[in-house]
């Protein structure tokens, strides 16, 4: 049976857990090979064990280490024959609080992973042919709602995530035809990431939603894979907002 993504490679960053899993997961149920790359080798092994035998790699690294990308890129070329879709989704917020007082050697760490690795996997993704397989190259980078707005506490996050949204946009005007670059940008998903923000008052905290609830990883897999599909083709430099009806609504992050 022929699957929406039949014959592609993909490669999701992050993709041990939580939204980067999902993402992974949603694309070889649409017929992809994935490479799924994250820091913690055993949690990237449970991760590729609980995907279907011989659909998906694990290389596991730092997102923002040069020898790693380039082990895990070689790596989809040699076992899968080429990059079709590359996901960016790994990032950090190690940080929580004022910006005033924000220690500036994790300002750095922040936007070297959030930022500038988002760039480099796609500049080093491209030097090994992303796009040039028969099927067009889409990239998809995970941005943040709280790019759009002001978000305390995490303000630094949503500096570097507004960065990304803003990549997204130019590389897409750089890089078509040959590949399209789009970003989803989630409000609060239920992910450890929502747990250590909220402590407990995601309930709560979700009752604000038009929607009623936070977001799962599940929602934001099936917009990635809606946009690196053919229905998507003529879709690129597009900042895909999930919240719920969150921002409609007045609210913010």
């Amino acid at each position: 049976m022929t699957t929406p993504l039949s014959g592609r490679t993909a490669v999701v960053t992050g993709a041990s857990r939580g939204i980067g899993l999902s993402i992974a997961a949603r694309l070889v149920a649409d017929g992809a090979h994935v490479c799924l790359t994250a820091r913690h080798p055993d949690e990237l092994a449970a991760a590729v064990s609980s995907l279907p035998v011989g659909s998906a790699i694990g290389v596991a690294g730092a997102a923002d280490d040069p020898g790693h990308r380039a082990e895990a890129l070689d790596r989809v070329v040699a076992e899968f024959g080429g990059i079709d879709i590359l996901v960016n989704n790994a990032g950090i917020n190690p940080v929580y609080g004022p910006l005033s007082a924000l220690d500036l050697a994790a300002a750095r760490k922040i936007l070297e992973v959030n930022v500038v690795s988002t760039l480099a996997w796609t500049q080093q993704a491209l030097a090994r042919g992303l796009g040039t397989g028969g099927h067009g190259g889409s990239v998809v980078n995970l941005s943040s709602v709280t790019g759009e707005v002001a978000s305390p506490g995490i303000g630094w996050y949503g500096v570097t995530k507004a960065a990304v949204s803003h990549l997204t946009e130019t590389l897409a005007v750089e890089l078509a035809p040959r590949v399209r670059v789009n970003a989803v940008a989630p409000a609060i998903v239920k992910t450890r990431f929502a747990r250590a923000l909220y402590e407990g008052r995601e309930d709560e905290v979700a009752a604000a939603y038009p929607l009623g609830r936070l977001g799962a990883p599940e929602d934001v897999a099936g917009a990635v894979a809606f946009l690196v599909g053919d229905d998507a083709a003529w879709i690129t430099g597009q900042v895909l907002t999930l919240d719920g009806g969150l921002l409609a609504a007045g609210g913010a992050a």
